[in-house]
C-alpha cells in the first residue's frame, strides 16, 4: 500500500484495543514511520509504548487519516478529542459497531469525508474481512486508501448502501462466535461418541480451519465442495440428512440467527 500521503502528513488512531493495535502493527511493517503516527488511548498498553509513535501528545493540524477504534460506548467521550480535524482535507474513517455516518457528519461536518468500516476479530491475527462505505464527500482515492488501511488486518469489500452494514455485522461481524460455537459442540459431539476431550477439541479446530481455507483457495463454489465430500449413501449423507432438515437443520437456523442479530444491529443504531 502507498503510505506516502499518510507518512508525510500524519495519521491519528484513536483507540488502540485488539483491532487497533493489529491495525498499527500492520502499517509499521508496510513502512509507515513511527513518528507519523499519534495514538489517543487512555490505558496505551506496553506494546504500544514500545512502538515509539506519539501516545497522547498534541496531534498535527491536518493529518490525511483519522481513524476511530474506540468501543461504542466510549464514543461520546472520545469524539471531541477529533472534532475540530472535522470539514477540512482530512479523511475519517470509522470501525466503531453501530455507529452511523450521520452521526460523524454530526460532529464533523457533512463536508467531512468519513468512511465506515465493520472489520471482525479475525482482524486480531490479520485474517479479518471489512466492510466500507463512505459518506458523499468520499473521494475514489478516499476509499483506496481507506482499502489500503484495512487490508493490514485482512480483505475488504464496498457495500453500496450504508443500510447494507446491519446485515454485514450479522453475517461477517457476529460470525466467527456461530463458527466458535460450531467448533466446540463439534466437539462435544465427538466427545459423546466416545473420543477423548482434547483429541475431539483438536480435530473440530483443524476441521473447521482446514474446510475454511479450502473454501477460500478452491475455485469451486461451497455447495459443490459439499457435493465431493458426500458418496451417495455413505457417513456425510447421513449426516447432512440431519443438518439440512428443512424445519430444524443448519439453513433455518442460520437464517434465523443472521436476522436476530440484523435486527438488534437495527435497534442499537437507532434504526
Amino acid at each position: 500500500m502507498d503510505m506516502s500521503r499518510v507518512a508525510d502528513q500524519g495519521l491519528v488512531l484513536l483507540g488502540c484495543g485488539k483491532i487497533g493495535s493489529a491495525m498499527l502493527a500492520g502499517w509499521l511493517e508496510h513502512g509507515l514511520p513511527s513518528a507519523s503516527v499519534w495514538v489517543i488511548d487512555p490505558n496505551p498498553s506496553d506494546w504500544l509504548r514500545a512502538q515509539g509513535v506519539n501516545i497522547n501528545t498534541p496531534l498535527p493540524e491536518r493529518p490525511a487519516v483519522v481513524l476511530v477504534a474506540v468501543k461504542p460506548q466510549m464514543m461520546g467521550e472520545a469524539l471531541p478529542a477529533i472534532q475540530a480535524l472535522g470539514g477540512g482535507g482530512t479523511l475519517f474513517i470509522s470501525v466503531a459497531a453501530g455507529t452511523s455516518i450521520a452521526t460523524f457528519e454530526r460532529v464533523l461536518g457533512a463536508g467531512t469525508p468519513i468512511i465506515r468500516a465493520m472489520p471482525n476479530t479475525p482482524a486480531a491475527i490479520r485474517q479479518g474481512i471489512s466492510a466500507l462505505i463512505g459518506n458523499a464527500s468520499t473521494s475514489g482515492s478516499d476509499m483506496t486508501l481507506a482499502e489500503g488501511l484495512l487490508s493490514a488486518i485482512g480483505d475488504t469489500v464496498r457495500l453500496q448502501d450504508e443500510a447494507q452494514m446491519d446485515a454485514v455485522t450479522g453475517l461477517s461481524g457476529s460470525g466467527p462466535a456461530y463458527v466458535f460455537h460450531l467448533i466446540e459442540t463439534l466437539a462435544a459431539a465427538g466427545e459423546a461418541q466416545g473420543l477423548p476431550h482434547d483429541l475431539a477439541m483438536r480435530l473440530a479446530k483443524a476441521t473447521v480451519a482446514g474446510a475454511g481455507a479450502l473454501a477460500i483457495a478452491s475455485e469451486e463454489d461451497p455447495s459443490q465442495l459439499r457435493i465431493n465430500v458426500t458418496s451417495p449413501n455413505g457417513t456425510t449423507q447421513a449426516a447432512l440428512e440431519v443438518l439440512m432438515h428443512e424445519q430444524e437443520g443448519f439453513p433455518n437456523l442460520l437464517h434465523r440467527a443472521v436476522k436476530a442479530a440484523t435486527d438488534r444491529s437495527k435497534e442499537l443504531s437507532g434504526e
